[in-house]
């Protein structure tokens, strides 16, 4: 207990990632702590002071609350792996990095479904490096248009340090990729003969030299991890399913004990207390859920084998039953449709 309330002052297991699955949390708030009312002998745990945040033209002071959950569709259950609290104007991909390096050694985790609001140059590195693959539902910045090809309609192949070997245009022409002159970019360069006959020219972001007639294409690893990103979150998308949508109920749930996201404590630490054990009761309400459904299962399968015929009867009865029980009426409804 000493040691977690060490790391818990320190701040060191609340930099976190919430995989805002759910934006509902970021108005948790507080009432600053006025020191009129300390005494000479009062002692006080040091006040992380709430900070203020402007968003959707919203305006929100407290902090930020982060969950992270399990989302494999193959789980009996799922269950919240990682809380966090933090100042609300801290970035959603800072949040990220410095959580999974801890979500990577608890749970295995292989792949993050996030919202748009958590790819950044660091959180893309932090991937790399743990060997985890992110799928977001939406990329941040602009979109691309449909009247121009962007990065991400070409199929960029990567060695095993990410770095990117050879390119194949929408029209299907392969190429090698190279460093640029400087060693800070990536060139690839296309066949005029191929280009030029090319229908999607005229859309195409490459550039033909002006000594070398080819045409070249120039990028930096940011962008060839934006286009990736982007690329798995389009695949996302026509599959037709988002596993992080879920995480919406489990934000309401956690925040559900808290009206108007208002918490009567005052204080990271006492915010951060508060909301690990809303999240802590919603583990063991789903586990409980969950037990009595594998025990109701498993008694109705002894039953079923033991007396065959009961079962069938029981359920002609509850369908007679259902026909003469009388029906108290409370409220009726008139309108027109």
């Amino acid at each position: 207990m000493s040691r977690m309330r060490e790391n818990l002052m320190s701040g060191s297991m609340w930099q976190g990632m919430e995989t805002r699955h759910g934006d509902g949390t970021e108005a948790l708030s507080q009432e600053t702590e006025s020191n009129e009312s300390a005494t000479p002998k009062s002692r006080r745990l040091p006040l992380t002071l709430p900070t203020y945040r402007q968003k959707n033209n919203k305006s929100f002071r407290g902090y930020v609350a982060n969950l992270t959950e399990t989302c494999d569709p193959e789980n009996p259950l799922q269950l919240v792996t990682k809380v966090q609290v933090a100042s609300n104007h801290t970035d959603d991909a800072k949040l990220l990095v410095e959580a999974l390096p801890n979500l990577k050694e608890r749970t295995e985790l292989d792949t993050l479904y996030t919202d748009g609001g958590y790819g950044s140059t660091d959180a893309d590195k932090t991937l790399q490096d743990h060997q985890v693959e992110q799928i977001q539902t939406a990329i941040r910045g602009r979109i691309p248009g449909s009247e121009k090809l962007n990065l991400s309609d070409f199929t960029i192949k990567r060695a095993e340090n990410k770095k990117p070997t050879q390119i194949t245009c929408p029209q299907g022409q392969v190429v090698a990729v190279h460093s640029s002159s400087q060693k800070k970019a990536f060139v690839a360069h296309f066949e005029d003969e191929a280009c030029l006959a090319c229908p999607f020219l005229e859309k195409c972001p490459v550039q033909r030299g002006k000594r070398d007639l080819r045409f070249h294409l120039r990028f930096n690893q940011n962008q060839i991890n934006t286009s990736v990103r982007r690329q798995r979150s389009l695949i996302h998308q026509e599959e037709g399913r988002n596993l992080r949508a879920a995480v919406e109920a489990t934000v309401r749930q956690v925040k559900h004990p808290f009206p108007a996201s208002k918490l009567p404590v005052r204080g990271k630490f006492r915010v951060s207390c508060m909301v690990i054990g809303s999240a802590l009761i919603t583990n063991i309400r789903r586990i409980q859920r969950f037990l009595e459904a594998k025990m109701k299962q498993e008694n109705e399968q002894e039953c079923s084998q033991e007396y065959p015929s009961v079962s069938f009867c029981v359920f002609l009865n509850s369908i007679f039953r259902g026909f003469v029980a009388p029906i108290t009426i409370n409220r009726v409804g008139f309108g027109y449709y």
